[in-house]
């Protein structure tokens, strides 16, 4: 195994999907791994697009979205550094459910679909990190189901906002600056379709709780002046909720 290949296992051992498998499973992924890089905004894979395989991120972030027939786009998922995404068109070999793109400049383990099916029927002990992960992206959209079915823009929001900020806090006191100030991960056209609206609602949204003495907005930079009302608010419905039309 060549050091690029020997990396390359090392790394894989770290993402959940492949996370304990031995040395001589991971030889045989390596042997059918294939290493993609894609352009920032380019289509990795279109909607009812012949299901070749599935992917491991290795670097960036993916969003996988789907497009309405008015043009409206509603994303889906976010897929970052570890993350696999596509894997159940990649086992059914029916076409892609949803489109993917990449937001950044990213590079991408792809497994090709009949060499990958061929490796589980030799060892089908490799699928049961696999089984894991299809559990858990079928919880992220219900979760997504849920939001759109019973959460307003404004709740929407609330919700994005607690979770952004409790990402990437290390120290006590890391975790209490973060936990006050975050910077969107997304522009507001991209976060928009993330949360299942459109550029001018969620701008209200934005508005509404500035107003309100929620939170600041400067640019992409976000500072929560009262956590307890922005949680409140992520979980149930309110005047404010109510304030601004337009909502879903």
């Amino acid at each position: 195994m060549n050091n690029f290949n020997a990396g390359l296992g090392q790394w894989l051992q770290t993402t959940m999907i492949f996370r304990g498998l031995s040395p001589l499973q991971l030889s045989r992924l390596l042997q059918i791994a294939q290493l993609q890089t894609w352009q920032k905004d380019e289509l990795i894979f279109q909607q009812d697009s012949p299901a070749t395989g599935f992917f491991v991120v290795k670097t960036g972030r993916v969003k996988v979205f789907k497009v309405s027939s008015t043009g409206k786009e509603q994303i889906l998922n976010i897929f970052e550094t570890g993350d696999n995404f596509a894997e159940v068109a990649a086992l059914d070999g029916h076409p892609f459910p949803a489109s993917a793109a990449a937001l950044d400049w990213v590079e991408l383990i792809f497994f090709p679909r009949l060499a990958f099916l061929e490796l589980l029927h030799e060892d089908p002990s490799i699928a049961i990190n696999m089984l894991i992960s299809v559990s858990k992206h079928l919880r992220h959209l219900v979760g997504v189901i849920e939001d759109l079915s019973f959460k307003d823009v404004p709740q929407r929001l609330a919700e994005y906002l607690l979770q952004l900020s409790d990402v990437g806090s290390t120290s006590a006191g890391d975790r209490l600056k973060s936990l006050n100030s975050v910077t969107l991960d997304l522009t507001k056209t991209q976060l928009a379709a993330a949360l299942g609206t459109i550029p001018a609602t969620l701008s209200r949204a934005f508005y509404r709780l500035s107003s309100e003495g929620i939170i600041t907005v400067s640019g992409s930079h976000i500072t929560i002046l009262d956590r307890d009302r922005l949680q409140t608010l992520s979980q149930n419905e309110s005047r404010l909720t109510a304030q601004i039309s337009g909502g879903k």
